[in-house]
């Protein structure tokens, strides 16, 4: 599948390095992954961003 080139990524994480306004993601691409061990199927298990960073 191949991605248009004006998809952006939407992200209102804060706490990310890569969030930029609070807003959007400054990333052209993440990984999404399920949370360790977690086959439950709840979207907030399963869907969790592997290209998370924590801001210093």
């Amino acid at each position: 599948m191949s991605k248009a080139k004006s998809q952006t990524i939407g992200c209102k994480v804060t706490s990310c390095t890569y969030n930029m306004s609070g807003c959007d993601c400054g990333l052209e691409r993440i990984e999404v992954e399920p949370m360790c061990g977690c086959h439950t199927g709840n979207p907030a298990d399963e869907s969790l961003c592997g290209s998370y960073k924590c801001r210093d």
